[in-house]
C-alpha cells in the first residue's frame, strides 16, 4: 500500500539529499533517501513511498532513468518528479514516457519543486488527503507560513533569504516557550 506521506529522494549528492531531505521533513513528509537503483530496489521491498524524486544522472553511470522505471513498475499511481542538471528535451519526454510527471532542471528552489508536487496532486485530485498540512504561525502580528515561506509583519512582507527562513520555527510555540 503506498505511503502519501512518505517521500522517496533518489540523489548521489549527499549534501544535496540532505537539503532536500530537511525541506520536506519540515513540510511534514517523512523522507527516505537512496544513492542508487539498488537501494531503490531494496526499499521497495520494505515500503511503498507515495512520491519520488529522482535525479536522472546518478555515480557510477547509473540511470536515473532506469529508477523512474522500477518506481513507476511497482506502483503506477506514484508521483515521480525528475530532477537533473542537464536539461535535454529528449531525456525529459523518455522520462515522462516511463512515467514520471514532471521534470524539473537543477538548480532550483526546493520550495519550486514542493509546488509543483502540489499542483500535480491538484490535477490528480489527490492534494487534500495527500499531502501534509502545515497551518500558518502567528506570533503577535508575525505571520510565517512555511507551505509559501513567506514571512510578514503587519501588511509588510519581510525579505528573507532561504538560510534565514531556515532558522525560523518549525511549528507554533506558547507564551511559555517564547519566553
Amino acid at each position: 500500500m503506498t505511503d502519501d506521506r512518505q517521500l522517496l529522494i533518489v540523489e548521489d549528492d549527499s549534501g544535496f539529499a540532505r537539503t532536500l531531505k530537511r525541506s520536506f521533513e519540515r513540510r511534514g513528509y517523512g523522507v527516505a533517501v537512496s544513492a542508487s537503483l539498488d537501494e531503490v530496489r531494496a526499499l521497495l521491498e520494505q515500503q511503498s513511498p507515495g512520491y519520488a524524486v529522482v535525479d536522472l544522472k546518478l555515480a557510477g553511470g547509473a540511470s536515473g532513468l532506469a529508477c523512474v522505471e522500477a518506481l513507476h513498475a511497482h506502483d503506477p499511481e506514484m508521483l515521480i518528479v525528475v530532477l537533473t542538471g542537464f536539461a535535454s528535451i529528449a531525456t525529459a519526454v523518455q522520462a515522462v514516457k516511463l512515467g514520471a510527471d514532471d521534470y524539473l532542471p537543477k538548480p532550483f528552489e526546493p520550495r519550486e519543486l514542493l509546488a509543483r508536487i502540489r499542483a500535480i496532486l491538484r490535477r490528480k485530485g489527490s492534494e487534500s488527503q495527500a499531502a501534509p498540512a502545515n497551518a500558518v504561525m502567528r506570533f503577535g502580528s508575525l505571520e510565517i507560513d512555511r507551505d509559501a515561506r513567506t514571512v510578514s509583519v503587519g501588511e509588510q512582507q519581510a525579505d528573507l533569504t532561504s538560510y534565514q527562513f531556515d532558522l525560523l520555527p518549525d511549528r507554533s510555540l506558547t507564551e511559555a516557550e517564547l519566553k
